[in-house]
This record gives C-alpha cells, sequence and structure tokens, in this order.
C-alpha cells in the first residue's frame, strides 16, 4: 500500500508479501522522479523504515538524477 504526505512529497509503502513491496516502491520512486523532474532539483531516496515499511522522496541531499537507498532500522548490539 502506497499513502502519500503530500505537504512533505513523502510517500510511505508498507506491505507483508515482497512482490506487492517491490511493485509498490517502484510505483513510488516513479511518482518521487516526476516530482522531481518537475522541480528540476533533488534526487530520489528510499529509506527502509522497518520491516515491510519504506518511504520513499525527493531529497536536496541526494544528486539530481540519482536514486539512493537508506535503512533506519536499528541494529541491536550484543
Amino acid at each position: 500500500m502506497i499513502t502519500a504526505t503530500e505537504t512533505e512529497h513523502i510517500y510511505h509503502v508498507t506491505g507483508d508479501k515482497p512482490r506487492l513491496i517491490d511493485e509498490d516502491l517502484s510505483k513510488a520512486v516513479e511518482l518521487a522522479q516526476r516530482r522531481a523532474m518537475k522541480e528540476g532539483r533533488g534526487g530520489i531516496l528510499v529509506t527502509r523504515c522497518a520491516p515491510g515499511s519504506f518511504s520513499v522522496e525527493v531529497s536536496a541531499d541526494v544528486p539530481y538524477g540519482v536514486t539512493r537507498e537508506s535503512c533506519e532500522m536499528g541494529i541491536p548490539h550484543p
């Protein structure tokens, strides 16, 4: 499922089936790319927030025309 935060232009993708998550991520990246092209700036940042939960956004921290992946899931230390 894709939900959008219009004021921040962030697309949230959640799901429990890898194939559906992959399809939704592709759609969200495409939407973000359209926004980046319209604005003429910013690259795409895809962040894994938790298992089955991702955010996709146009980011000034990513060069225009580039898509980067990030992971914010905490890794417990022994």
